[in-house]
């Protein structure tokens, strides 16, 4: 059962990725794009180190290493951060975990590393997008834009909905 600690607040959270953002609308990949996984924002990464955004715990992890879900101790809420486009395709070469499925994790705990020079070598996009999925409980996503940098920018400032 899924609870939110804090119910109708705004929770901040920063960027577990360093690089430019794209809306969602423009990743290429429909099921983002068109936010059948949820919302979120796109960025095309400059830096393949891939942080923890929040305290929490992963819940979800992928054997090719390409994305994983991290649940936030204090609001609930699950980022799936999903490193480049069609990249499960790659079976995990590329790419370094460094968590396990129900590990616990800090704010800025380094998660996932990413080759993005090979990725790009096999023809796959960077960008990554970091997406909320548990949207049931979102009133609202205040999306940041520009550059960021991990573990120091904001990313989203998601308002939850109330009980």
């Amino acid at each position: 059962m899924l609870r939110f600690f804090k119910k109708n607040k705004v929770v901040e959270i920063l960027s577990p990725v360093t690089g430019k953002i794209v809306p969602i609308e423009e990743v290429p990949d429909e099921t983002f794009a068109k936010k059948r996984s949820g919302d979120g924002l796109g960025v095309e990464l400059t830096d393949g180190k891939i942080i923890a955004p929040f305290d929490g715990e992963i819940t979800s992890i992928y054997n090719a290493n390409h994305c994983l879900v991290v649940r936030s101790e204090e609001s609930g809420l699950e980022v799936l951060i999903h490193i480049g486009i069609d990249t499960i395709k790659l079976n995990g070469e590329g790419f370094k975990r460094y968590v396990e499925l129900n590990d616990k994790v800090n704010t800025g705990d380094l998660l996932l590393e990413a080759d993005l020079e090979l990725i790009k070598s096999k023809g796959k996009s960077i960008i990554t997008p970091v997406i909320i999925t548990n949207r049931r409980y979102v009133e609202s996503i205040e999306k940041m834009n520009g550059q960021v940098e991990k573990g120091k920018d904001l990313l989203m400032k998601v308002t939850l909905k109330k009980e």
